[in-house]
């Protein structure tokens, strides 16, 4: 994934753009509670699945900043931050047609944040839930294999 990633935005000068259609970099924040027991998740609207609060690029190319920004817009988050700076996970998943929007894939980079659970939450006009979800229960929720993936990661 990883490598396929690199080769797509080599190639493709405008891939943080959402207007390019076979696809485009999106940014996304799997964010913890301190202890690293439970995972802040959004019901999609759209999507209508369990995610991680992230989206569109919009020609910004500091993704890390995508994420933070997507993270508050979507949650109501303001003492949110960045355990690092380095990407904590990597994905390309499809998304689907939708009226005009023909299917595309996004090419997702994950950063790993860190808030407080007792912050009250804004659910966002994108979303229909917002709920901290304990690690070990995130398979009721959520089962993909990226989300898991992220689960363990934030474990080590």
């Amino acid at each position: 994934m990883r490598r396929r990633m690199r080769q797509f935005v080599e190639n493709h000068p405008d891939c943080f753009q959402r207007e390019l259609s076979v696809g485009h970099v999106t940014g996304s924040a799997w964010i913890v509670n301190p202890s690293r027991d439970k995972a802040l998740m959004l019901h999609h609207r759209k999507l209508d699945r369990w995610l991680q609060p992230g989206g569109h690029a919009d020609g910004e190319a500091d993704v890390l900043a995508v994420a933070l920004r997507e993270a508050r817009e979507e949650t109501g988050l303001r003492g949110i931050r960045p355990l690092s700076r380095a990407i904590f996970d990597v994905d390309i998943h499809t998304i689907p047609a939708r009226g005009h929007e023909p299917e595309h894939e996004h090419f997702d980079v994950r950063f790993l944040l860190l808030a407080d659970e007792e912050e009250p939450l804004c659910l966002s006009r994108e979303s229909r839930q917002l709920a901290w979800v304990a690690m070990a229960e995130l398979e009721c929720l959520a089962n993909e294999r990226s989300i898991l993936r992220m689960r363990e990661k934030s474990r080590a």
